[in-house]
């Protein structure tokens, strides 16, 4: 993979390699590139309460606040959806907007073959952002 600059798909991919999916086998891994060059892993986790389930997007970002760390670039790894390459879903782009701006690089890819990137404020362009709305 072209796209695997200092292991980031690398990472991805270990972290889809420990999906729990007993429901839906659908592989995901994710990983986030810090600005410090920390690379942070995350790994779709599945439960029988759909809503206790969480993405391998939003669980790599969330860690990345737990480690006081600044997401510069998410990969993620499945594999495709619909016959095109798996971006994250819009609640997981929304998260990546609140915790890393529009600036954030996502990288999809599908395992061992072919990847795709883009700017995070390109993919989801009309979406709330922090400090949009006053709060009180």
């Amino acid at each position: 993979m072209s796209d695997d600059k200092g292991g980031l798909i690398e990472a991805a991919t270990l972290a889809r390699d420990r999906s729990y999916v007993p429901y839906s086998s659908f592989r995901m891994g994710a990983a986030v590139r810090c600005a410090d060059g920390t690379i942070v892993p995350g790994a779709l986790v599945e439960n029988v309460s759909l809503g206790l389930a969480m993405c391998a997007e939003r669980s790599a970002l969330f860690a990345t606040v737990a480690l006081g760390l600044v997401p510069t670039t998410l990969a993620i790894v499945s594999e495709r959806t619909s016959g095109r390459l798996t971006f994250p879903c819009g609640a997981c782009l929304q998260v990546a907007l609140e915790l890393a701006g529009p600036e954030l690089t996502v990288i999809a890819c599908e395992p061992g073959g072919e990847s795709s990137r883009a700017r995070l404020g390109d993919l989801i362009p009309r979406a709330p952002r922090r400090g949009t709305y006053a709060s009180g």
